[in-house]
């Protein structure tokens, strides 16, 4: 499934929905554009709501690594926000829950931010 997404933002944070299979095709270096694009900005929280994601590969992985990574070097953070079980699963096998906060919900760490 074809990866699409929108961002949005206000006083907390800058908000990613993504849509479709995050596999890091031609559209990972859009993404990795728009944190780029929130750090000039001057966002400190990055949230990625990956609640319409149904699968994400290595190439993913790396991806949100890379935004995890672009937005600590600034002094910010990427919350990762309703993944669905297989996706829990994947964060949980490979310790990427470790590294993220993940909320059930973007109003939970809308509530809790």
């Amino acid at each position: 499934m074809k990866l699409t997404y929108r961002s949005t933002q206000d006083e907390k944070a800058h908000y990613l929905y993504i849509q479709g299979d995050l596999i890091g095709d031609e559209v990972g270096p859009k993404l990795v554009e728009v944190v780029s694009d929130a750090i000039e900005e001057g966002t400190k929280n990055f949230v990625i709501d990956l609640s319409e994601v149904r699968y994400i590969s290595s190439s993913g992985i790396g991806l949100l690594i890379t935004m995890l990574t672009k937005m600590r070097n600034v002094g910010g953070e990427v919350y990762l926000t309703s993944p669905s079980d297989h996706v829990k699963k994947l964060l949980i096998i490979t310790k990427l829950n470790n590294i993220f906060t993940v909320f059930d919900s973007v109003e939970e760490f809308q509530k809790k931010n």
